[in-house]
């Protein structure tokens, strides 16, 4: 029986790619891949002469019958543009589709972005969620970020430059200050690991414009303090309040000091707002 070859090739450094994908990609008789101009690159700074395909999000269902025609004959390989194919990148439904035909589908392992910065992070990676590019629609990924909102796993999140400030936005609104590793343009000549709290990459990165690839590593949810129980949050945004503290100066000390979102105090303080007569701000 004929294969179905997943083939991880480099993210950034050509010297990353395996002995083992080298073999394979010379041995198949077709490749898939999501750009087959990106990929000719790789084919020939190996010198590997394979005939090449393209498989991409709008054709893929499109090129499956002739691939599963292909793999009655011979091997084929998928890969992506960099990095592990089917992993947020085209490859999932011909997959199925290989598997449903009763073709061996074999991964070769090797560079996987989310997976490099995760482990190179700092955070916990004994249990991690990954959640691969949020919404981007503003509304889509505040609804997004409420369901993670509990979890208490490292979450791995993918991101485009131009939509890197908002997301982080999101993220402090709806997560809290969590801690946060921003892993940039990995294995490449211009790579770069941010540490530091949601409000310090929003500054940083303010400064800064963010290029290429970019993956977030976020801090899960933690449970808060014991001795920060409900009644004493509720009882510091009383005497604040009553002192005549504004609502962004609680909400500032409270993130400092707790697990609870922005979005989480500013709620607490409107209803003690309410219970006292005070104004809106």
């Amino acid at each position: 029986m004929n294969k179905l070859f997943l083939v991880a090739t480099p993210i950034g450094n050509l010297e990353d790619i395996s002995a083992r994908a080298i073999r394979v990609l010379q041995s198949v008789s077709l490749i898939a891949a999501e750009d087959t101009r990106q990929t000719l690159k790789l084919l020939n700074h190996f010198q590997i002469k394979n005939r090449l395909i393209s498989l991409y999000d709008h054709n893929e269902k499109l090129r499956i019958p002739y691939l599963l025609e292909t793999l009655q004959n011979s091997d084929v390989a998928l890969v992506s543009d960099g990095g592990t194919p089917a992993l947020n990148d085209p490859g999932y439904t011909l997959v199925r589709a290989a598997i449903a035909a009763g073709f061996e589908v074999i991964p070769i392992p090797g560079p996987c972005a989310p997976i490099a910065a995760l482990i190179a992070s700092g955070l916990p990676t004994n249990h991690f969620l990954y959640l691969g590019f949020l919404p981007r629609q503003k509304k889509a990924r505040q609804r997004s970020l409420q369901e993670i909102l509990p979890h208490p796993y490292t979450l791995i999140v993918l991101e485009a430059p131009h939509r890197l400030i908002p997301a982080l936005e999101d993220m402090l609104t709806i997560l809290g200050n969590r801690q946060i590793v921003i892993a940039r343009e990995i294995t490449k000549i211009h790579e770069e690991f941010f540490r530091g709290t949601l409000a310090d990459a929003i500054a940083h990165f303010q400064q800064t414009a963010p290029r290429g690839e970019i993956t977030l590593i976020i801090e899960g949810a933690s449970p808060s303090p014991p001795s920060w129980n409900d009644e004493k949050i509720n009882t510091i945004i009383l005497e604040n309040l009553t002192s005549g503290k504004t609502t962004k100066e609680i909400i500032h000390e409270l993130m400092t000091q707790t697990d609870l979102s922005k979005k989480q105090i500013y709620q607490r303080i409107n209803q003690i707002a309410t219970q006292l007569n005070l104004p809106e701000e």
